[in-house]
């Protein structure tokens, strides 16, 4: 069981946008190995970050819509939103310290 919480087209603005803490948000696919990859270190901070920072998921292929506003062509992209805006955004399968590190910088 994922420690991120799943959110869609219909619940992101509320979940992410208007979030009063920084959101990491995993825009992923089931099929994606890469995102199959990455999904523990995702969790991992999660939970390493609790209180701190939220972290969701959000399945492309469910909810096209915002990851076509965002621009994500190519997944796992990961995405930092503070005051509901994108601070800092990366692609692919990255190392724990890589993602913490990110993450740091906007908590």
């Amino acid at each position: 069981m994922s420690n991120a919480q799943a959110v869609n087209d219909t619940t992101f603005d509320a979940e992410v946008l208007k979030s009063g803490t920084p959101v990491l948000v995993d825009f992923w696919a089931p099929w994606c190995g890469p995102c199959r990859a990455v999904a523990p270190t995702v969790d991992a901070l999660a939970t390493e970050f609790a209180g701190k920072l939220k972290v969701v998921k959000l399945n492309t292929d469910e909810s096209g819509e915002v990851a076509m506003k965002y621009g994500v062509t190519s997944i796992p992209t990961l995405m930092v939103f503070k005051g509901g805006e994108v601070v800092e955004r990366v692609l692919g399968n990255r190392p724990k310290a890589d993602l913490a590190a990110m993450v740091s910088r906007h908590i």
